[in-house]
């Protein structure tokens, strides 16, 4: 029997697809489509598959595959990204797109091909549909892209394949499918960019904040698998094993990570930083600002954990105290959006690479913190927080930061889009900081008409979209840089259905909802 809310997700999925397609209609668009005709078949397997424990690794529990809602946003950011660059006349991001989204089709498709091949008994109408799609997308490859980027994007499939092996592997029932798609598919494109780019380095091309999340992300990642591989043979949670691997950081940071990062910017790289950071009087009231707002933050977690009693060691923080993160991450962005955007763009990779590394401490129990952060942060886990690793609070900032880093600067007039696209950097927070948040908080304290097979409430996603309209208003009068050209209908809709889709989908909504309010916003 169809999951009924499955079924409402993937019409909302739909719809987005098509909306975005009677805007912008190529080639590309029958590939998208097929795309999300045959994962919408496919991901039907996918739970099958889960419920009856078939899948070869263990994935997230209480929740679908995720495969169709997954399967299309990389191509839909590379088809928007693609068509705002042809507007502006900057062929290199333009075929950049056509990467983006060749690449997020084939990795999709690798993904579906996986679950028919390992369906027992073999499913003949969705092989047939799996081999269709897969003959558009090759075949609009083949003449539309060069043998180099074919090339490109060959590589970033054979490492999302070893990629997905190995983390799987050391860390189930952290991802669904889809999220596994999205996650590891993002670090084998990051990572293949970065090995392109150090190949062929030319001395003043890139922008260097570009260079610091590639090496930021690609260098957190290589750190976690080789402390995984070395606490294989040696107890994590000794003294010794701890002040190993607070010098091996230090080893591998300045020897490795800096050295890289030096290659692509031709410059010191903590003197640039510092530089950077200290450049104008309204950086540092800005970065003053942000260490108040995360001692608030730190200080929010302590006193919630001193009001666990002895008698209540299994209380969990309500969901209005979760959202209180939610606040605090928008009153962090915001002014980041409307003053420096660069430094916002540099302060949330900083704020990642540190966020991930306090993971690797509580993960591995590394004195003299680790014991202390896996007590604190236990208090706020969540049905999500199912396997080794806590990544809610990852996943929230990347949500926030996504639309930061993926706005393309350079096809926008003076770092600006127009219309709705002027938005765009605002996409996270809309969704998750104001959006989610509302919709939780009414939805939990007052909402009483629940959506069909869900959770959620009627009242919560109809507070969550006049939230947004209200924040979108703020911003006009604040942000003297975005200009909407009354395209106020645009969005409208496009917050709707983000918000019905935040009502029915049991994916990591910070990580999804983003980046399809960005598509819809750029488009």
């Amino acid at each position: 029997m169809l999951n009924k809310p499955v079924l409402v997700e993937s019409l909302i999925v739909f719809v987005i697809v098509l909306s975005v397609h009677a805007v912008v209609w190529d080639r590309y668009s029958w590939c998208t489509v097929a795309l999300a005709v045959q994962a919408f078949y496919v991901q039907f397997k996918w739970d099958r598959l889960l419920q009856a424990g078939g899948a070869v690794f263990q994935f997230r529990a209480a929740a679908n595959s995720g495969l169709l809602p997954a399967s299309v946003v990389v191509p839909l950011l590379g088809i928007a990204m693609k068509e705002r660059c042809k507007s502006a006349g900057i062929v290199y991001f333009e075929r950049f797109g056509i990467v983006v989204a060749s690449t997020g089709m084939l990795v999709a498709l690798f993904l579906s091909v996986i679950a028919v091949g390992i369906t027992k008994p073999v499913p003949t109408n969705t092989c047939i549909l799996t081999g269709v799609a897969g003959s558009i997308i090759i075949y609009t490859m083949k003449h539309s892209l060069t043998v180099s980027e074919v090339i490109e994007v060959l590589e970033v499939l054979l490492i999302f394949v070893y990629l997905s092996m190995i983390l799987l592997y050391l860390l189930p029932r952290c991802f669904t499918p889809g999220e596994a798609l999205l996650v590891l598919g993002g670090i084998s494109f990051v990572l293949n960019q970065l090995i392109k780019r150090s190949l062929n380095v030319i001395e003043g091309r890139g922008d260097p904040i570009d260079f610091l999340l590639l090496v930021a992300v690609v260098g957190v990642v290589l750190l976690g698998l080789f402390f995984t591989v070395l606490f294989i043979f040696m107890d994590s949670g000794t003294w010794i094993s701890s002040l190993f691997f607070h010098m091996m950081t230090a080893v591998l940071g300045l020897g490795v990570i800096m050295p890289w990062l030096y290659r692509l910017i031709q410059r010191n790289p903590l003197f640039w930083l510092f530089q950077f950071l200290f450049q104008t009087q309204t950086r540092i009231y800005l970065l003053v600002y942000w260490t108040f707002l995360a001692a608030s933050a730190c200080g929010v977690v302590f006193y919630q954990n001193a009001k666990r009693s002895s008698e209540s060691k299994k209380h969990q923080a309500s969901t209005i105290t979760r959202k209180y993160f939610h606040f605090i991450v928008v009153a962090t962005y915001v002014p980041g959006l409307i003053y420096d955007r660069q430094l916002l763009y540099i302060a949330s990779v900083l704020c990642l690479a540190v966020f991930i590394f306090l993971e690797y401490i509580r993960y591995f129990r590394i004195k003299p913190f680790g014991q202390t952060l896996r007590h604190l942060l236990s208090l706020f886990l969540d049905e999500r927080d199912s396997g080794p690793l806590i990544l809610t609070h990852i996943y929230l900032l990347l949500g926030m930061s996504l639309p930061v880093w993926l706005f393309p600067r350079s096809c926008a007039p003076k770092g600006t889009l127009s219309g709705a696209g002027a938005l765009v950097p605002y996409s996270g927070v809309l969704a998750v900081g104001v959006g989610d948040s509302i919709a939780s908080v009414f939805g939990s304290t007052m909402g009483e008409i629940k959506w069909p097979g869900t959770k959620k409430t009627f009242e919560g996603t109809m507070t969550a979209i006049f939230a947004q309209i209200i924040a979108v208003a703020l911003i006009l009068i604040f942000d003297s840089s975005v200009n909407l050209n009354s395209s106020y209908a645009w969005i409208l809709a496009s917050v709707s259905l983000v918000s019905l889709l935040e009502a029915y989908t049991t994916q990591i909504d910070n990580l999804l909802l983003p980046l399809y309010l960005q598509i819809m916003f750029m488009v």
